[in-house]
């Protein structure tokens, strides 16, 4: 049997979905690289809480972190130093590591026989690369090669929200404003910011901190997030645009994204002015928000109740509130969008896809 062939046998295999027993009963090896970062941490915990079936649990990282305990369902495991050599027996691969480590690792791995989850960048806009969001494209995953990229933290949680409305009413157009938690870039932002609310709490000047981000992030806001491109977006920008063209399956949807830093820890939130061709009340809207997967809506404003970073930490939701018609268009809806980027931003994404795999 060819190499080939002998792959998409393999692919096939985690592609297929029967009720036999020893589908059921199977568990897997698995292996996270990046262990020691945010999302690495978060994908530990997530197979944990779903109690995903699995075998044998490698964890790779860099050789700093080489010897480093971490715990699984109770029990210790040693973090590994990632080489070329990592992958022998294993079958699903998720990946947090950067986009360079991806494309240099992710094809070694496949090469082992793992099918590979990717959370960096490295992957998405490949079109031989199926982009997957569970509750919105689930079938893609069976085109995959042995490779499937998990999309943008700030991409997942808005297109959970826009799928639905698109099957009732088809989007035309979205205007995306986001408040990104510094946890979005990782561990050293996160610490620029404990540091400056420190410093600042003391009266000492900020200025002499170590920064990761483009400016202070305590009491700030900054609308930079990843490079500028030629067209004076950001990267993270229009990482949103083309990302949610391509898992909607829909390059006819217009989209704008200005994406901004808070001082937040974890959870992103985003503001989402949508006009639709199908007029939609924001009473039709929320009745069908409820009833889509992945979303729970919390709009009372009466009583104050709406989506909020600090609640949303922890949880596994893309949360939506403040629905209400746009009246300066004839079609047109807003909505507040809030969900935990270490977690359906991230983890949870990737789980559920692992998830779809077996």
């Amino acid at each position: 049997m060819s190499t080939k062939q002998s792959q998409r046998m393999r692919l096939l295999r985690f592609a297929r979905n029967d009720n036999r027993k020893d589908i059921m009963t199977k568990k897997y090896n698995v292996a996270i690289v990046g262990a020691t970062g945010m999302v690495g941490s978060e994908f530990i915990k997530v197979l944990a809480e779903r109690k995903f079936p699995v075998r044998e649990i490698r964890l790779l990282a860099s050789g700093r972190s080489k010897g480093k305990m971490l715990k699984f369902c109770g029990k210790d495991h040693e973090v590994q130093e990632l080489t070329k050599d990592s992958f022998k027996g294993i079958e699903i691969a998720l990946f947090s590591a950067g986009g360079g480590i991806s494309k240099e690792f992710a094809p070694v791995a496949v090469k082992a026989g793992a099918v590979v989850v990717d959370n960096s960048s490295a992957w998405r806009m490949d079109p031989e690369v199926p982009l997957v969001v569970p509750e919105v494209n689930p079938d893609a995953i069976k085109r995959h090669k042995g490779i499937i990229a998990n999309p943008n933290c700030s991409t997942i949680q808005m297109v959970v929200v826009l799928k639905p409305i698109h099957d009732a009413a088809r989007i035309k157009r979205v205007v995306v404003s986001t408040y990104q938690s510094t946890s979005g870039w990782g561990k050293e932002a996160v610490d620029q910011l404990w540091q400056e609310v420190k410093a600042a709490a003391k009266g000492e000047k900020l200025n002499k901190i170590k920064k990761v981000l483009p400016a202070q992030i305590a009491f700030n806001v900054i609308p930079h997030i990843d490079v500028f491109l030629p067209n004076k977006y950001t990267r993270e920008e229009m990482k949103m645009v083309n990302e949610t063209q391509k898992i909607m399956e829909d390059d006819s949807i217009k989209i704008t994204a200005t994406c901004v830093r808070v001082p937040v820890v974890i959870s992103h939130a985003e503001a989402l002015n949508i006009e639709t061709e199908k007029k939609l009340t924001p009473e039709q809207a929320t009745e069908i928000l409820r009833k889509s997967p992945g979303v729970e809506v919390i709009d009372d404003v009466s009583k104050g109740k709406y989506p909020l970073p600090i609640d949303a930490a922890g949880k596994d939701p893309s949360y939506v509130g403040r629905i209400r018609a746009d009246e300066s268009v004839e079609n047109g809806l807003n909505l507040w969008v809030v969900s935990d980027n270490l977690r359906k931003g991230a983890a949870l994404n990737a789980v559920q896809i692992a998830e779809l795999l077996i």
